[in-house]
């Protein structure tokens, strides 16, 4: 079994990154763009405003959705959470039988609460969906600088053939069958990362942020087991070195939209025009923590900041004067 023939759906800064590290592995890639506009103006230039000076590899051919669909031996979606939907259905009737399709994107579907691959298996019956997650910045990706994330399908073959398809010099897929605890942690520490943030832009220090960070980590960690998550993956790149990533860089859109609201930004103004996934997954994430009676008050503090329910000083407040409890 093996994926020599990829498409990565979505011509942003990860659909290119992605595209990059498989033409460096020697793959045939096609990066399949939104419409013929967008397409002829990458091929042309082979660059993107997205990734300013990161050329597109050679061998990634540049095609259009509104000319064709995607083919080939595994499919990737590099598109965002609230649009994998969309781009489900849209090649659902491209899709042969048994193929990967995989979602690269760090989210739950805030309209239904469900996760990436529930999303594929609803919109692709007949692929077998798979989720690509861990710590990993599109520009350190697409410029091949070293990088370790984790790639999870339900059998162990296909997650196996998807991460040596995958692997180049640069860039380390781990396989795994827990595809829950994958996305799980991709879309618990964006939340996070907002709330990493605020401290940040509010100057409350190293030790808030260490202990910001480590709390959270514990509310991820909850919040994974209930939804059926294995621990040792919750603890590995997708959880825990994700959450280092995103809680400490500005890279990270979402601990920068932190930032700036700690600063005392509103939301709009926070993202500058960007779009950011925590904030569409906080309230989500803590209803369905609430569903399953699993306490979150870090994440439950978010998104009452998002919301306008709750500003940044009365959230402070309100997480300091928790009752104290054993640490767990």
């Amino acid at each position: 079994m093996n994926a020599e023939r990829i498409a990565v759906v979505g011509a942003g800064a990860w659909g290119i990154a992605l595209a990059n590290v498989m033409a460096r592995a020697g793959r045939e890639v096609t990066l399949w763009a939104r419409n013929s506009g967008t397409a002829a103006a990458i091929a042309e230039s082979r660059q993107s405003l997205r990734l300013p000076g990161v050329r597109i590899e050679e061998g990634v051919a540049i095609a259009a959705l509104t000319e064709g669909r995607p083919g080939g031996d595994a499919i990737l979606l590099a598109v965002p959470a609230q649009d994998l939907r969309a781009a489900a259905s849209d090649l659902a009737a491209a899709v042969a039988p048994g193929t990967p399709v995989v979602a690269c994107a760090k989210g739950i579907e805030r309209a239904t609460r469900r996760f990436m691959t529930e999303v594929i298996a609803e919109c692709v019956p007949r692929a077998v969906p798979a989720i690509l997650s861990g710590p990993s910045f599109a520009g350190d990706v697409a410029r091949g600088l070293p990088t370790a994330v984790t790639l999870a399908a339900p059998d162990l073959a296909v997650a196996q053939m998807l991460a040596r398809a995958l692997r180049s010099a640069t860039f380390r897929p781990y396989h795994s069958v827990d595809t829950r605890g994958v996305e799980i942690g991709g879309a618990a520490k964006n939340v996070l990362a907002i709330a990493a943030g605020i401290v940040t832009g509010r100057k409350l220090g190293a030790s808030a942020a260490a202990a910001l960070t480590t709390r959270g980590f514990a509310e991820l960690v909850r919040f994974g087991r209930a939804y059926g998550a294995q621990t040792e993956t919750l603890t590995g790149l997708s959880g825990l070195g994700d959450l280092i990533l995103t809680c400490t860089s500005l890279q990270s859109r979402n601990f920068s939209l932190g930032v700036a609201l700690g600063r005392g930004e509103t939301v709009n103004a926070a993202s500058h025009g960007a779009l950011v996934e925590g904030v569409f997954t906080a309230s989500v994430m803590v209803e369905m923590a609430r569903m399953r009676e699993v306490e979150m008050p870090i994440a439950a503090a978010v998104a009452a900041v998002l919301d306008g329910g709750l500003g940044i000083d009365a959230a402070i407040e309100a997480l300091l004067a928790r009752p104290l409890r054993a640490e767990g």
